[in-house]
């Protein structure tokens, strides 16, 4: 199971620029959408959809301040976003601050990193103890 909810991290990552559907993912990792969204939001801690918007903001506000050459309508388009003012909003906040205050000043943005699932498991070795009784 895994395996399959980090192809769908895969899936995601490779298509930031792109309409992400929910049931993509779920037909993915082999299940429906519902228990994608449900395992999702539990193994990660927050929604699919505002961890898809962070990811988009962190590799979009990137270009933002790498790429001064780039306008950031360009910037908006290349990550989903029809209108200026709804990247500008969904920019804002994600690194509280708007992407032309962000460009102008050089400021420190927020990163959401890329998620991978993976199994860790603590307590399985055997522990040696004795009852005491205390007076």
């Amino acid at each position: 199971m895994l395996e399959r909810l980090n192809e769908a991290m895969d899936y995601i990552e490779s298509h930031l620029g792109e309409r992400i559907e929910a049931a993509e993912l779920a037909r993915i990792a082999m299940t429906s959408e519902y228990h994608f969204r449900r395992m999702f939001s539990a193994l990660a801690g927050v929604p699919l959809a505002e961890y898809i918007r962070r990811r988009r903001m962190t590799l979009a506000g990137a270009e933002v301040l790498g790429d001064p050459g780039r306008t950031l309508l360009d910037v908006a388009v290349r990550y989903g976003y029809d209108t200026g003012e709804g990247f500008a909003r969904a920019f804002r906040s994600v690194h509280g601050i708007g992407p032309g205050e962000a460009r102008r000043t050089g400021a420190v943005l927020r990163s959401q990193q890329r998620l991978t699932f993976r199994l860790v498991v603590e307590g399985s070795s055997a522990m040696r103890y004795r009852l005491v009784e205390k007076e």
